[in-house]
C-alpha cells in the first residue's frame, strides 16, 4: 500500500504517513476543496490547496495561495507558528486599512456627538499623513509609531500634539478590535509631557487687560475670570434662560460640561459677578428694543453668538505689556497671559477665600484635586499657621534653662567649690 500522503478532499496532516495513523493535535491540515461544475454537474477540485487550522478552539480555513504541496506545507507551519507566538491575524482582517478604523472614528465621534470632534480631525489629517488610507494597519508598529513621533518633532509640535495625535490612532484601533477588524494591537507610548502652564491672573494685571478688550468682550472675560468656566465653551454658549436673576445662579444644565455634569455658580452673595450680569442684560435689552430682534445668547455681537475672540485677546494682552512680538513678517504675537488661566486663578482665589474644596471645584468644575498638585495651589492659610507654630518652637527653645554648661563655666565652678 502506498505511504504518500492523500491531499485531495481529505483534512489530513501534512507530514502523516497514512490516513489510518493518527495525527498530531495542532498540526493543522491541508487539502483541496471540492465542488460542482454548474455546466457538466461533474465534482471537481481546486488547483489550489488549502489549509486548515485551529485558533481559539475554532476551526480556520484559508487559501495558501499555491498549488504546490511543499510550498502549502511552509504556509501551514508559518501560521502555527504566528499562532503559537501570538502574532496571527486572520485573512480578512489582514486587508484592513487605515482607512477603514479611521472612518470608524469619525462616525463614533458624529454619532455621539463629541464636543472635540474638530481636534480630533485635526489630528487625524496629521496622521493619514503618515499612515495613509490605504496602509495597512497589521502594518503599523510600535517603531513607526515612533518614526511618526520624531517626524512630528521634526515639524515643531510640542509632545502634548503629538500626544493627542497617538490618543486618536490609539481610538481608531481600539474600534477596529472592537468591530472585529484588527487583532494584535500595537503598543504606542506616548510622549512625556512637562509643559504645564504655570499662569495666574493677579487683579491688577487683570485690570490692566481688561480695559483694552472690546465692550463686547469685557464682561465674557469678568465672568470667566470670577467663575473659571471655560471661555469658549462655558461662558460664551450661555443663553439668558441659564440666568435665574431671582435665585441668583447663572446654570450649565447636564451634558453642556466637559465631565458631562450640571454646574451652578451662585451670584447673589457674589455683588461683583451679579453687577457684570444684570449690566449684560440691559445692555441686550436695548439692543432688543433698538433692533426688534430677540437675542437668546447671555453674550453676543451685535446679536450674533461670539464665536472668536483670539485676535481680540491677542491685541489686549499686548497693549497691556502681557504679550510679546515674536515676528513681524508674518507678524506674531505671544500671549504671557491665556484665557485658560481663569481657571486656575479663580480656584487659587477660591482657596485663599477660605472655600472647602468640595464647594470650589464644584462650582468651577474639577472632578478631582489634580489642580490643586498640578499648579501648586496650596491653602496659604494653613502654612501660615504652620509656620508660626514652627517660630513658636524656635521661641520655647530658647527660653528653656540650659542643660549644657559651657566648659569654661564648669572650670570656674569647680574652682570656686575647692
Amino acid at each position: 500500500m502506498s505511504k504518500t500522503p492523500r491531499w485531495v478532499g481529505e483534512m489530513t496532516s501534512f507530514g502523516q504517513e497514512a490516513p489510518s495513523v493518527r495525527r498530531a493535535r495542532g498540526d493543522g491540515s491541508i487539502f483541496h476543496k471540492r465542488y460542482t461544475d454548474k455546466r457538466t454537474g461533474v465534482t471537481k477540485k481546486t488547483a489550489m490547496l488549502y489549509m486548515k487550522f485551529y485558533v481559539g478552539g475554532k476551526p480556520v480555513v484559508e487559501p495558501t495561495g499555491t498549488t504546490k504541496p511543499t510550498e502549502a506545507k511552509k504556509a501551514l507551519r508559518r501560521r502555527l507558528g504566528e499562532i503559537a507566538s501570538g502574532r496571527y491575524t486572520p485573512a480578512e482582517v489582514e486587508k484592513t486599512t487605515v482607512g477603514q478604523i479611521k472612518q470608524m472614528a469619525l462616525d463614533h465621534y458624529r454619532a455621539n456627538g463629541r464636543k472635540s470632534q474638530d481636534r480630533f480631525e485635526d489630528a487625524v489629517a496629521h496622521l493619514t499623513a503618515f499612515f495613509p488610507d490605504h496602509f495597512r494597519v497589521r502594518d503599523i508598529s510600535p517603531d513607526r509609531v515612533t518614526a511618526y513621533a520624531a517626524a512630528r518633532r521634526e515639524d515643531k509640535a510640542a509632545n502634548a500634539t503629538i500626544n493627542r495625535e497617538l490618543s486618536a490612532l490609539k481610538l481608531m484601533l481600539r474600534l477596529g478590535e472592537r468591530a472585529g477588524k484588527v487583532v494584535n494591537r500595537p503598543y504606542i507610548g506616548m510622549l512625556e509631557e512637562n509643559n504645564r502652564r504655570k499662569g495666574f491672573f493677579e487683579a491688577d494685571q487683570f485690570s490692566a487687560v481688561l480695559k483694552e478688550l472690546p465692550e463686547d468682550l469685557k464682561p465674557v472675560f469678568e465672568v470667566a475670570y470670577i467663575t473659571g468656566w471655560r471661555t469658549k465653551n462655558e461662558v460664551l454658549t450661555r443663553q439668558k434662560c441659564h440666568l435665574d436673576l431671582k435665585a441668583g445662579w447663572l446654570r450649565m444644565e447636564p451634558g453642556e460640561t466637559k465631565n458631562n455634569e450640571g454646574r451652578m455658580f451662585p451670584f447673589s452673595t457674589v455683588p461683583r459677578l451679579r453687577e457684570v450680569l444684570e449690566r449684560q442684560l440691559r445692555r441686550t435689552e436695548e439692543f432688543e428694543k433698538k433692533t426688534g430682534r430677540i437675542v437668546p445668547w447671555l453674550f453676543h455681537r451685535n446679536g450674533k453668538p461670539i464665536k472668536s475672540f483670539r485676535r481680540a485677546w491677542l491685541t489686549a494682552c499686548l497693549k497691556a505689556g502681557f504679550a510679546q512680538v515674536i515676528s513681524e513678517r508674518p507678524r506674531k504675537i505671544k500671549p504671557l497671559r491665556i484665557p485658560h488661566d481663569f481657571r486656575r486663578t479663580a480656584i487659587r482665589n477660591l482657596e485663599r477665600a477660605g472655600i472647602p474644596r468640595s464647594a470650589a471645584m464644584a462650582m468651577v468644575g474639577h472632578k478631582t484635586e489634580s489642580v490643586y498638585r498640578r499648579y501648586a495651589i496650596v491653602e496659604e492659610r494653613m502654612l501660615n499657621e504652620a509656620g508660626a507654630k514652627l517660630q513658636s518652637l524656635y521661641d520655647n527653645a530658647e527660653a528653656a534653662p540650659r542643660s549644657v554648661v559651657p566648659l569654661a563655666e564648669a572650670r570656674t565652678a569647680r574652682g570656686a567649690r575647692a
